[in-house]
Protein backbone atom coordinates (compact mmCIF):
# COMPACT_ATOMS: atom_id res chain seq x y z
CA UNK A 1 0.00 0.00 0.00
CA UNK A 2 0.99 3.12 -0.82
CA UNK A 3 0.55 6.78 1.60
CA UNK A 4 1.71 7.65 5.04
CA UNK A 5 2.76 5.14 7.26
CA UNK A 6 0.24 5.74 10.50
CA UNK A 7 -2.53 4.69 8.72
CA UNK A 8 -1.60 1.73 7.74
CA UNK A 9 -0.23 0.15 10.54
CA UNK A 10 -4.00 1.57 12.65
CA UNK A 11 -5.01 -0.74 9.54
CA UNK A 12 -2.61 -3.51 9.94
CA UNK A 13 -4.17 -3.73 13.51
CA UNK A 14 -7.91 -3.61 12.75
CA UNK A 15 -7.56 -6.35 10.11
CA UNK A 16 -5.41 -8.70 12.29
CA UNK A 17 -7.17 -8.03 15.17
CA UNK A 18 -10.31 -8.61 13.35
CA UNK A 19 -8.37 -11.88 11.84
CA UNK A 20 -7.73 -12.94 15.33
CA UNK A 21 -11.26 -12.82 16.48
CA UNK A 22 -12.77 -14.84 13.31
CA UNK A 23 -9.98 -17.35 14.90
CA UNK A 24 -11.54 -17.60 17.67
CA UNK A 25 -15.22 -17.89 16.24
CA UNK A 26 -13.94 -21.29 14.24
CA UNK A 27 -14.35 -22.82 18.02
CA UNK A 28 -18.06 -22.57 17.45
CA UNK A 29 -20.37 -25.15 18.17
CA UNK A 30 -22.16 -24.34 15.05
CA UNK A 31 -21.22 -25.48 11.83
CA UNK A 32 -22.05 -22.54 9.29
CA UNK A 33 -20.47 -20.03 12.06
CA UNK A 34 -17.29 -22.01 11.73
CA UNK A 35 -16.82 -22.02 8.28
CA UNK A 36 -17.71 -18.09 8.09
CA UNK A 37 -15.34 -17.51 10.18
CA UNK A 38 -12.65 -19.54 8.85
CA UNK A 39 -13.19 -17.15 5.58
CA UNK A 40 -13.04 -14.36 7.54
CA UNK A 41 -10.07 -14.98 9.40
CA UNK A 42 -8.21 -15.69 6.14
CA UNK A 43 -9.60 -12.20 4.59
CA UNK A 44 -8.66 -10.28 8.18
CA UNK A 45 -4.88 -12.09 7.94
CA UNK A 46 -4.60 -11.42 4.56
CA UNK A 47 -6.00 -8.15 4.31
CA UNK A 48 -3.68 -6.84 7.39
CA UNK A 49 -0.06 -8.53 5.39
CA UNK A 50 -1.28 -6.90 2.77
CA UNK A 51 -1.49 -3.76 4.20
CA UNK A 52 2.16 -3.33 5.48
CA UNK A 53 3.54 -0.07 4.43
CA UNK A 54 5.82 -0.81 1.40
CA UNK A 55 8.59 1.21 3.27
CA UNK A 56 8.78 -1.35 6.20
CA UNK A 57 8.23 -4.45 4.03
CA UNK A 58 8.38 -4.76 0.16
CA UNK A 59 6.92 -8.17 -0.94
CA UNK A 60 9.15 -10.07 -3.26
CA UNK A 61 7.30 -9.89 -6.89
CA UNK A 62 6.36 -13.62 -6.72
CA UNK A 63 4.02 -13.00 -3.24
CA UNK A 64 1.35 -10.89 -5.00
CA UNK A 65 0.54 -14.27 -7.98
CA UNK A 66 0.37 -15.89 -4.88
CA UNK A 67 -1.68 -13.75 -2.67
CA UNK A 68 -4.11 -14.01 -5.89
CA UNK A 69 -3.78 -17.67 -6.16
CA UNK A 70 -4.70 -18.02 -2.86
CA UNK A 71 -7.63 -16.10 -2.69
CA UNK A 72 -8.92 -17.09 -6.11
CA UNK A 73 -9.04 -20.67 -3.91
CA UNK A 74 -10.81 -18.97 -1.52
CA UNK A 75 -13.72 -17.19 -4.08
CA UNK A 76 -14.27 -20.56 -5.57
CA UNK A 77 -15.21 -21.85 -2.40
CA UNK A 78 -17.35 -19.18 -1.75
CA UNK A 79 -19.07 -19.89 -4.94
CA UNK A 80 -19.45 -23.17 -3.81
CA UNK A 81 -20.90 -21.85 -0.42
CA UNK A 82 -23.12 -19.61 -1.81
CA UNK A 83 -25.02 -22.61 -3.07
CA UNK A 84 -26.54 -23.12 0.57
CA UNK A 85 -26.41 -19.72 1.93
CA UNK A 86 -26.71 -15.93 0.25
CA UNK A 87 -24.42 -14.22 3.12
CA UNK A 88 -21.37 -15.93 1.01
CA UNK A 89 -22.04 -13.89 -2.22
CA UNK A 90 -19.88 -11.15 -0.02
CA UNK A 91 -17.12 -13.14 0.96
CA UNK A 92 -17.18 -13.77 -3.19
CA UNK A 93 -17.00 -10.40 -3.74
CA UNK A 94 -14.43 -9.53 -0.48
CA UNK A 95 -12.14 -12.56 -2.27
CA UNK A 96 -12.58 -11.60 -5.36
CA UNK A 97 -11.22 -7.80 -4.60
CA UNK A 98 -8.16 -9.23 -2.94
CA UNK A 99 -7.68 -11.26 -6.38
CA UNK A 100 -7.96 -8.08 -7.87
CA UNK A 101 -5.73 -5.95 -5.54
CA UNK A 102 -2.92 -8.71 -5.44
CA UNK A 103 -3.01 -9.08 -9.48
CA UNK A 104 -2.72 -4.83 -9.54
CA UNK A 105 0.04 -4.79 -7.62
CA UNK A 106 1.80 -7.39 -9.41
CA UNK A 107 1.51 -5.91 -12.61
CA UNK A 108 3.02 -2.84 -11.07
CA UNK A 109 3.80 -2.63 -7.56
CA UNK A 110 5.40 1.02 -7.68
CA UNK A 111 4.24 2.63 -10.36
CA UNK A 112 0.53 1.59 -9.85
CA UNK A 113 0.02 4.52 -7.50
CA UNK A 114 1.02 7.21 -9.57
CA UNK A 115 -0.92 5.29 -12.40
CA UNK A 116 -4.44 5.76 -10.59
CA UNK A 117 -3.20 9.81 -10.24
CA UNK A 118 -2.95 10.27 -14.03
CA UNK A 119 -6.11 7.97 -15.09
CA UNK A 120 -8.40 8.28 -12.58
CA UNK A 121 -10.07 5.43 -10.71
CA UNK A 122 -10.24 2.11 -12.73
CA UNK A 123 -13.71 0.88 -13.33
CA UNK A 124 -13.06 -2.29 -10.99
CA UNK A 125 -11.81 -0.32 -8.15
CA UNK A 126 -14.70 2.44 -8.34
CA UNK A 127 -17.40 -0.61 -8.61
CA UNK A 128 -15.67 -2.23 -5.14
CA UNK A 129 -15.33 0.66 -3.79
CA UNK A 130 -19.09 1.12 -4.26
CA UNK A 131 -19.56 -1.74 -3.24
CA UNK A 132 -18.20 -1.88 0.11
CA UNK A 133 -18.71 1.77 1.20
CA UNK A 134 -22.89 0.34 0.58
CA UNK A 135 -21.40 -2.89 2.27
CA UNK A 136 -20.08 -0.84 5.49
CA UNK A 137 -23.15 2.01 5.71
CA UNK A 138 -25.81 -1.01 5.54
CA UNK A 139 -23.68 -3.21 8.23
CA UNK A 140 -23.60 -0.24 10.57
CA UNK A 141 -26.92 0.41 10.32
CA UNK A 142 -27.80 -2.66 11.08
CA UNK A 143 -25.99 -2.96 14.22
CA UNK A 144 -27.22 0.66 15.36
CA UNK A 145 -30.94 -0.85 15.99
CA UNK A 146 -29.65 -3.44 18.51
CA UNK A 147 -28.08 -1.09 20.38
CA UNK A 148 -30.94 1.82 20.46
CA UNK A 149 -33.80 -1.16 20.74
CA UNK A 150 -31.62 -2.33 24.22
CA UNK A 151 -32.43 1.45 25.15
CA UNK A 152 -32.33 1.37 28.95
CA UNK A 153 -32.96 -2.60 28.99
CA UNK A 154 -29.66 -2.94 27.59
CA UNK A 155 -27.49 -3.10 30.92
CA UNK A 156 -30.32 -6.03 31.98
CA UNK A 157 -30.07 -7.85 28.80
CA UNK A 158 -25.87 -7.32 29.43
CA UNK A 159 -26.37 -8.67 32.75
CA UNK A 160 -28.38 -12.00 31.84
CA UNK A 161 -25.75 -12.47 29.19
CA UNK A 162 -23.08 -12.61 32.20
CA UNK A 163 -24.95 -14.49 34.08
CA UNK A 164 -25.56 -16.95 31.02
CA UNK A 165 -29.37 -16.07 30.85
CA UNK A 166 -29.17 -16.02 27.49
CA UNK A 167 -30.05 -19.36 26.40
CA UNK A 168 -26.17 -20.87 26.47
CA UNK A 169 -25.03 -17.96 23.37
CA UNK A 170 -21.24 -18.08 23.98
CA UNK A 171 -19.61 -14.74 23.05
CA UNK A 172 -18.17 -16.45 19.90
CA UNK A 173 -21.31 -17.19 18.86
CA UNK A 174 -22.98 -13.86 19.05
CA UNK A 175 -24.51 -12.49 15.88
CA UNK A 176 -23.55 -8.85 16.40
CA UNK A 177 -20.04 -9.37 17.57
CA UNK A 178 -19.81 -11.50 13.63
CA UNK A 179 -21.74 -8.48 12.31
CA UNK A 180 -19.36 -5.96 13.53
CA UNK A 181 -16.42 -7.92 12.55
CA UNK A 182 -17.40 -7.89 8.82
CA UNK A 183 -18.08 -4.14 9.43
CA UNK A 184 -14.41 -3.41 10.29
CA UNK A 185 -12.99 -5.61 7.49
CA UNK A 186 -15.39 -3.78 5.07
CA UNK A 187 -13.27 -0.72 6.03
CA UNK A 188 -10.68 -2.12 5.79
CA UNK A 189 -11.51 -2.97 2.08
CA UNK A 190 -12.61 1.02 1.75
CA UNK A 191 -9.25 1.98 3.03
CA UNK A 192 -7.12 -0.43 0.85
CA UNK A 193 -9.21 0.25 -2.34
CA UNK A 194 -8.94 3.92 -1.44
CA UNK A 195 -4.92 3.95 -1.15
CA UNK A 196 -4.48 2.00 -3.90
Amino acid sequence: MHGPAWPAWLLVALCAATGAYCLLRMRSGVEEQRRAAGGEALMGFGMAAMAVPATVFSPPGWAWPLYAALFGAAALRAVWAARASPHHLHHLVGTGAMVYMSLTMAVSPTAHHHAHAAAGIPLVTGALLLYFTGYVLLSGARLVPGVAAGGTGATAGGTSAATGGTAGVRWGDRPELARACRLSMGIGMVAMLLAM
